[in-house]
């Protein structure tokens, strides 16, 4: 089995905070942004309520931040860090509890 890369040589992410408004679920969250994404690296890591939090890569930050930028959309970015943490606190969003197998 092949070793996973290092930290250093992994590509570099971004974590989005959005607002989302009109849809209910976490598919049709998914959904809308498989629509919307200009590229297919992306995952969406929690949805809760009216707010969620994507992953996406560095090299293409720029073009999510024009994708994601009008306030009017159902789903927009409201902050933006390269820690989810910090993502979490500014929408306060709770760090979802690891179950042990």
């Amino acid at each position: 089995m092949a070793k996973r890369p290092t930290k250093a040589l992994r590509a570099k992410r971004r974590w989005v905070g959005l607002s989302i408004s009109g849809l209910d679920s976490r598919a049709e969250v998914e959904e809308h942004l498989k629509r919307i994404a200009p590229t297919d690296e992306w995952r969406l890591m929690d949805f809760v309520k009216e707010q969620a939090i994507l992953r996406i890569l560095l090299k293409h930050d720029l073009e999510w931040r024009q994708v994601l930028s009008d306030s009017e959309a159902p789903i927009h970015s409201v902050t933006m860090s390269g820690k989810i943490r910090l993502v979490r606190e500014r929408l306060a969003i709770p760090k979802p509890k690891r179950t042990r197998l």
